[in-house]
Order: C-alpha cells, then structure tokens, then sequence
C-alpha cells in the first residue's frame, strides 16, 4: 500500500515599517493573563495548547529548573505572552534532538542505527539513514531540508556510505561529499553526496518558523548511516514589562550522530537552528541566547586514516529577533541578533495553505504526520493533489514536494489558485512510490507595505 503524511509550512517576504524616533508607545504584550504567573520550581515539561499560545501574567524560571516542551499535534512553535515581567534565570530548551550514534560509536542497540534526531516544537525532523548494504536515506523536514546521500563509495575495494546534507535557514546548509574529482570513488557532492537546505525566512522573523531536518546518510556495506539532526524549535516571548534571560535560552539544531565501523555508512547533516524572538518594553539580562547551527557526525574506520569524505554537511544557524524599547542587554547571542523596536506579534491575517486531499481521498483537517492517507498499492500515477489556502492572492502557484522514504524529493508546481484571496483552491499532479512518503505544501510571495 501507499502511505502518506502530509506537513505544510508557508514563507514570507515581509516588508517592516518602524515608528520614527519620538513615536514609541508602551508595548501591550496583548497577554490576557488567563493562564495566570508560570513559576516552575523542579524541571519542567510543559504541553502546549493546540495554538501553541499561553497567557501569564508573568513568568519565571528560576536558576536550576529547566523547562522543555512536549509538541502538539500540529507541531506549533511556543508563544509566551505575559503582562508583567518574564525571566529566565534556569533553562527553557526548544533543542532539536541528535541522531543516534551507529556501530563502536553508538550503545550497542543496532535498533536506533540510522533513526533521525528530532525537532523542536516549531522546527522539522531529520531525515532517516539507509540501511547496511548500501541502502539510501531520506531527505530532512521542513523548507531548508537537507537533501540525502545519493549513492555511496569505495575504499580499498569496500563500500562505505556517504554523508547526508545540513539544513539551511539563515544561510544555506552544508554540502555533503567533500571530494571534487569525479575520477575517484570517493563520495563527492555532485554524485554520491548531497546539497545542503537552502536559506529561508526573514530577519524579522515573521511568520515565526522553527528549524529544518538535516538529510540522511547512506549506508555501507555492513552497518547503517545515521540519521539527520533534528531542526531547532521556535519560541516568541513578549512581555509588557521586562523579559530578562540570565539562564539559557535554546533553539539548537540537533547534531548528526558518530559513525565507527568498518564498512559503515556515512553521517547525516546536522539540523538547523530554530527561532527566538523576544519582544518587551525592556529587555535585558546576560545570558546564553541560541539558536545555532547542529554539526554532521565523525566518521571512524578502524585501521585507516579517514580522509572525512564520508561525512555529512553541518546544518545552518537559526534566527534571533530582539525587540524592545530599551535595550540593556550587552552580550552577543548566536548566532547574532537583529535588534528593534517592537513589532506586530503576528503577521496581519496569516495566509495559510492545505492539502484537502490526495487521489480523492480526504486528508483530515489536522494531520498526524504518520499514515494520514492510506492508498491502494494499485493507485494509478500521477495522482490529483487537491489544495486550498486562505490569505493568498489568487494566481500564485503553490510547491508540492514528495518526500520519499529513500532518495531525493520530487517537487512540482500546482495550478494557479482560483477563487477569492480568502478562499482559493488549486491542484497538481505528481507522482508516488510504494510505501511511505510525506507531501509537504509550500507557497512564497512577495508583501509590499
């Protein structure tokens, strides 16, 4: 049978107007404190909402508690607003995850060889490695995605695999496949390698968008790859006072795992930084604020010198949007702030895009990401995807992009969108394999104020 999930995710281009010097207001966080103060004092998991929003009066973390989050089904990012002060004197983490670690590298379970590293709410998961002999990989999550290994190459007449890609988000991910003659068999990158994610969202940071999955690794002849590092989160957090962080504030992409076997596959791509934006009348505090980019695995093979052309590429850093009126803050973040004054909350009627169905079949209203289309193994090709989208002015096309369980993505374009701004339909046409794929709906146009 075919089987299909479906993710979407929208981008952007945002022009920002700013209040001339001597026309600053106070800023309303817009919080309506329903949720009351948020004052943890052991280590935390908190479950967000099907929005993703809480409203607290205030909010604070105090030194030794760690908070971290458990993703609603939608995979939103996290929206403190608070009317009074917010401060971070322990921990909040929106960490992608690492992949796992393969042969000697890893825990001696070959069950989790090759699985990928997990995002953070807002942010995508990495793609999954190939298998031993020589299996391929799938691509990362998200707009950034780091693409997989392709093939794999030959050492002293053996087979080992090749690396995955890093994502992209404030700049393009790393390449995979660092030999450039294509005499050799080594894995190279316009071959048996991959090309990193590419660059996406703003320096406002408007829609808020967490961080993509880097690709998968090829596997060697007698073990696994591992999998891509899982995207950084997304957190915005606005305060109608102060919002200080003295702690640590995290939106990592998750690292790619080790690799150390004779014969192995290669590492995957490290994930991409997630997003943070804080937004206050103050801000202020010296602490870690983060956002940075997850690092490919080292890959080891017992007895040789390892040249590393088996490793994948490093994912991107994120963003990080500081707003406030005054601002004390005196420390670098990574990677570095874009600082002003504050801004809208949220884009103004945010468009939005859907996949309603593939093949006539329905896709429900909220996906689960596992199986949430399931098509007779005899489904003719190509089949009819049938899209919507709300806030998009007609005529843009939308990009519908395959994912596959192994190999590249396929992506094509739809129809124009007909119908009104606030209510638009479209359809594309595209080809699926057998087993288990993702279709991702992708639309980008331009805003002018």
């Amino acid at each position: 049978m075919k089987t299909l999930s479906r993710k979407s995710s929208l981008a952007n281009l945002l022009a920002l107007v700013l209040l001339p010097a001597g026309q600053a207001i106070a800023y309303n966080s817009g919080s309506t404190g329903a949720d009351g103060a948020f004052n943890p004092v052991v280590d935390t998991e908190v479950v967000l909402p099907p929005d993703g929003i809480f409203n607290y009066t205030t909010v604070n973390v105090p030194a030794g508690v760690t908070v971290t989050f458990k993703k609603n089904q939608v995979n939103t990012p996290v929206t403190w607003l608070a009317t009074g002060d917010v401060t971070i004197d322990g921990k909040v983490i929106l960490s992608g995850t690492n992949s796992a670690d393969v042969g000697a590298a890893g825990n001696g379970a070959i069950g989790d060889d090759g699985l990928p590293g997990l995002a953070g709410p807002g942010g995508f998961d990495g793609g999954v490695a190939g298998g031993s002999n020589s299996q391929l990989g799938s691509a990362g999550f998200g707009p950034g995605r780091g693409l997989p290994a392709t093939g794999s190459g030959t050492y002293t007449s053996t087979t080992y695999g090749c690396g995955g890609a890093g994502a992209g988000y404030s700049t393009a991910g790393g390449n995979s496949g660092s030999h450039t003659s294509v005499s050799t068999n080594w894995c190279y990158v316009s071959k048996d390698g991959a090309t990193g994610g590419g660059e996406y969202g703003n320096l406002d940071v408007l829609p808020l968008i967490g961080g993509s999955g880097g690709g998968g690794a090829s596997g060697g002849f007698t073990t696994a790859g591992s999998g891509g590092g899982g995207g950084g989160g997304a957190i915005l957090i606005a305060s109608s006072t102060t919002g200080t962080v003295n702690g640590e504030l995290k939106a990592d992409g998750g690292n790619s795992g080790a690799v150390n076997s004779a014969s192995g596959g290669g590492s995957g791509g490290g994930g991409a930084g997630g997003a943070i934006r804080i937004i206050a009348t103050t801000v202020g505090g010296n602490g870690v604020i983060s956002a940075s980019a997850g690092q490919s695995g080292t890959v080891t093979i017992p007895g040789y010198t390892w040249p590393g052309f088996s490793k994948g590429g490093n994912g991107a850093d994120g963003r990080i949007r500081l707003e406030a009126e005054n601002f004390l803050r005196t420390t670098a973040t990574t990677p570095s702030y874009s600082l002003a004054s504050p801004g809208d909350l949220f884009v103004p009627g945010l468009p939005g895009v859907r996949i309603t169905s593939v093949a006539a079949v329905a896709a429900p209203a909220i996906p689960s990401g596992n199986a949430d289309i399931v098509l007779p193994i005899t489904t003719a090709n190509p089949v009819v995807v049938n899209i919507e989208s709300n806030g998009v002015p007609v005529g843009n096309t939308v990009k519908i992009t395959m994912i596959p369980a192994t190999g590249n993505p396929v992506s094509v374009v739809s129809s124009a969108l007909t119908g009104t701004a606030a209510s638009a339909t479209a359809t594309a046409n595209i080809n699926l394999p057998e087993g288990p794929s993702v279709l991702q709906a992708e639309v980008s146009y331009s805003v002018i104020n």
